[in-house]
């Protein structure tokens, strides 16, 4: 256990400190080359007292450049440069330090700040013009083509920057796409339960109205040998007025601005004749088609039924671009099925006002029922639901 937990922590350093790790690799190789090269052709003329301190200088600032992402590698190229005036074989001579004279000009060109960047390179260039005309006999080919190497490893610098700048703005911006969809459909998903809570609160207060005139009719017929049983009946007349009271509050407290009140009946599967003629009226053929025989539905779920239909045609009829559309109500003992499918191009998830797709699913799921919706292989879009029904239909 204990080798596995310093494997880990060897491992998490490495990935920590591989850059720094392969600078001081690079200066290590450095020194030894110095130390092993000393008097052939080309070698550095001043001593080693001078010469192991001074690469060891030289590389330092570029182990700060987490705290100084500018300095430090701005650091190098000016002490490089410095030290040429005093040895000018000392840089030029291990070619490891070339290495490190590309990771600091790439470092340079991948900062954020553009004017610091561009400082960097004016940086780089001049002391690796410098460092080339120090050299004695040095070409022009030197002078011209050394500091052209450096300035590429700067470019590549830049267009690291660049890529991962657009990154992550590319990241951003689906960052808050996404989080714009989810509150788009939050909002969506609540507008619907209000919208299927104000409807089943009408669908209830109407059932309490009735409820509370039979129990007000049948206690006026009783008589007065039946006082205890009139009173009784009584109260539960009081206590149905004083709930259809609270939910006709309830229900304006439920209605947004410009809603008014419905007056209208609410409309069930029994309204689909009308539906499919105003569709076709504009502009969408709709065939119906009724499998099974008919019977009546709990209020709620035919409701449901009725906008699952009427969401589904209209979004056949504003987003698909459809030419025809076919509608078939299955009645089955234990459950209605509804199909909805047009030739179009396929429907949005929204009509704009939070519903559609949306709107159909929260319907569906306050049933336990299941939905499917999606483009069929033959072109045209399909909806699917199934609407269970509790063994009572009465």
């Amino acid at each position: 256990m204990e080798y596995f937990q310093r494997m880990s922590r060897i491992e998490h350093l490495a990935r920590t400190y591989w850059f720094d790790l392969l600078i001081a690799l690079l200066a290590i190789v450095a020194i030894l080359n110095v130390v092993l090269g000393r008097g052939s052709s080309g070698a550095p003329t001043t001593t080693l007292w001078f010469c192991l301190p001074a690469l060891a200088i030289l590389v330092l600032p570029l182990f700060a450049r987490r705290w100084f992402p500018f300095a430090g590698p701005a650091a190098y190229w000016l002490l490089a440069a410095g030290i040429s005036f005093v040895d000018p074989l000392l840089i030029p001579y291990p070619e490891s330090v070339f290495s490190i004279g590309l990771v600091a000009a790439f470092l340079l060109g991948n900062l954020r700040d553009v004017r610091r960047a561009g400082l960097g390179l004016a940086i780089v260039v001049g002391a690796a013009e410098t460092l080339i005309y120090n050299i004695p006999g040095h070409s022009v080919n030197q002078l011209v083509f050394i500091p052209v190497d450096f300035a590429v490893a700067w470019v590549a610098g830049l267009a690291v920057r660049t890529w991962v700048e657009q990154a992550e703005v590319a990241t951003s911006h689906a960052t808050q796409a996404e989080q714009e969809r989810d509150t788009a459909t939050r909002v969506a998903v609540a507008e619907e339960r209000v919208r299927i809570a104000r409807e089943l609160h009408d669908i209830v207060a109407h059932a309490v109205s009735v409820m509370v005139l039979q129990v007000g009719a049948v206690r006026h017929q009783l008589p007065d040998a039946m006082a205890e049983n009139r009173d009784a009946l009584s109260a539960v007349e009081h206590a149905g007025r004083g709930a259809l009271t609270e939910m006709r509050r309830l229900l304006n407290v439920m209605r947004r601005d410009g809603d008014g009140v419905a007056l209208a009946p609410q409309p069930g599967l029994d309204g689909l004749d009308s539906l499919v003629k105003e569709i076709g009226r504009a502009g969408l053929p709709v065939e119906l088609h009724l499998d099974g025989e008919r019977f009546p539905l709990p209020p709620g779920i035919d409701l449901s039924a009725y906008r699952i239909i009427q969401e589904g045609l209209t979004n056949a009829l504003k987003h698909a671009r459809a030419s025809h559309a076919e509608v078939t109500v299955r009645y089955a003992p234990d459950e209605v099925g509804i199909d909805v499918r047009d030739d179009g191009t396929g429907a949005t998830p929204s009509d704009g006002h939070g519903h559609g797709l949306i709107g159909i699913r929260e319907r569906v799921n306050l049933y336990g029922g299941e939905m499917t919706a999606g483009t069929t292989s033959g072109g045209g879009f399909t909806l699917s639901a199934r609407l269970p029904l509790t063994p009572d239909r009465s």
